[in-house]
C-alpha cells in the first residue's frame, strides 16, 4: 500500500519507494559520520547532487545515521565523484525531518547534474565504536575516540549498568547483554577510561563518570569488550553496508553463512529487526553477495518474522553438510539505522 506521510505524492515511483530506503556515506577519505551522501532505491546506489545543497540537508542526513550534528555540508564532489544514478537534486530540508526522505525534492531522475556535484556531509559523531576478532554492530571491544586517536577502556568496576549505556548509545538491543568478554583481544595505544560508572540512564558512555582521559593503572589485558544480545550476526560480503549484505552468524568461536533453502522474506526480517535495520526489503539467494567461507551453520530456516533473534527461528539444526557457499544467503534492509561503528 503506498503511504502518502510525507512527499510521495512527487511521482508514482517515489510513492512505491519510501516505504523502504538506505543511506550511506562513502568516497574517498570516508567515515562512518563523513564522507558522500548515496541513496539506495529501487535496487541500486546513487548519489545526491549539490544543487541547493546546504547545511539543513546535511543536518538530516546526520541525524539519520546516528552522528549527531552537521559540521558542514560540502559540494563539488568534495569526497570524489560517486557512479550510477544521482537520484535527487534540489533537496531543500528544514532541518528538523527525521529522514532525507521527509525533505522536499524533485522527482527521481529529474536533474542536470553530473558527479562533479555530488553532495557530502561532515557530522560531529559520537565517538564510541566495538571493533577486534569477530567483532559485530553489537558486539566487540570498547573504544572511544578522544584527542584524534582511538583508544580503550579499561575493566575497573565495568559493569552491568556502563554495558547498558554503551548499548543503548549505539543503537543495540540491552535486553540480553553480556556486560565483559574479553573474546575479543587486546587493543593498542591509548587506554583512555578508567573506573567508569554509570547510573544506567546516561545517554553516553563519556557522560558518566570516570577518572579522566588517560588516567588510569591499566595494561591491555584489561580491555573492556561487550556483548549488547546474546546471539552475533553481522551482514559481509562484496558490496555489503551495515544493513545488507551476506547474513553471518557466530558459533562455536567462529563465523559462518546460512544456507538458502526456504530463505524468504520472513527470514530476512528477523535479521533486519535484530540488527536494528528496520525492515526488510529483500533476501537473497545463491550467494548474491559473494561466497562466504567456514562453516555453513544454518539451513531450512523458517521464521515466522516475528522473532527477536534468527536462532530463535526453526531451523534444520548447526553445520549440515548438504549446501556449499553458492547458497548463502542475503538481505537488504531498509536502513533506518546504521550502527557499526559511530565516529
Amino acid at each position: 500500500m503506498c503511504v502518502f506521510s510525507f512527499p510521495c505524492f512527487v511521482s508514482l515511483i517515489m510513492c512505491f519507494l519510501c516505504p523502504g530506503y538506505q543511506v550511506r556515506l562513502a568516497g574517498s577519505g570516508f567515515t562512518r559520520c563523513s564522507g558522500r551522501v548515496e541513496v539506495y532505491l529501487n535496487g541500486a546506489w546513487g548519489t545526491v547532487c549539490d544543487d541547493d545543497w546546504d547545511l539543513n540537508d546535511a543536518q538530516v542526513v546526520c541525524r539519520q545515521l546516528g552522528c549527531g550534528t552537521a559540521l558542514s555540508a560540502p559540494g563539488s564532489a568534495h569526497f570524489g565523484q560517486g557512479t550510477g544514478l544521482i537520484w535527487f537534486n534540489d533537496v531543500a530540508c528544514t532541518g528538523d525531518e527525521e529522514t532525507l526522505f521527509k525533505c522536499s525534492n524533485r522527482r527521481l531522475w529529474n536533474h542536470k547534474c553530473a558527479h562533479d556535484e555530488d553532495a557530502g556531509v561532515v557530522c560531529s559523531g559520537v565517538q564510541i565504536r566495538l571493533v577486534g576478532s569477530g567483532s559485530t554492530r553489537c558486539s566487540g571491544r570498547v573504544e572511544v575516540y578522544h584527542n584524534g586517536s582511538w583508544g580503550t577502556v579499561c575493566d575497573d568496576d565495568w559493569d552491568f549498568n556502563d554495558t547498558q549505556v554503551l548499548c543503548r548509545q549505539l543503537g543495540c538491543d540491552t535486553r540480553d547483554i553480556v556486560p565483559f568478554t574479553r573474546r575479543f583481544g587486546e587493543g593498542i595505544g591509548q587506554i583512555w577510561l578508567d573506573d567508569v560508572s554509570c547510573l544506567g540512564n546516561e545517554s553516553s558512555l563519556t557522560d558518566c563518570q570516570h577518572e579522566g582521559f588517560r588516567n588510569h593503572d591499566c595494561d591491555h589485558n584489561e580491555d573492556v569488550g561487550v556483548a549488547c544480545s546474546g546471539s552475533d550476526i553481522r551482514l559481509a560480503g562484496s558490496g555489503s553496508t551495515q544493513c545488507s549484505g551476506r547474513v553471518e552468524v557466530y558459533q562455536n568461536g567462529t563465523w559462518g553463512t546460512v544456507c538458502d533453502d526456504d530463505w524468504d522474506l520472513n527470514d530476512a526480517q528477523v535479521v533486519c529487526r535484530q540488527l536494528g535495520c528496520g525492515s526488510a526489503l529483500s533476501a537473497h539467494p545463491s550467494a548474491h553477495f559473494g561466497q562466504g567461507s567456514g562453516p555453513v551453520w544454518l539451513t531450512d530456516v523458517r521464521c515466522s518474522g516475528h522473532e527477536q533473534y534468527l536462532v530463535q527461528c526453526e531451523h534444520g539444526g548447526l553445520r549440515r553438510p548438504h549446501c556449499g557457499h553458492d547458497k548463502d544467503v542475503g538481505v537488504v534492509c531498509e536502513g533506518k539505522k546504521s550502527f557499526i561503528q559511530v565516529f
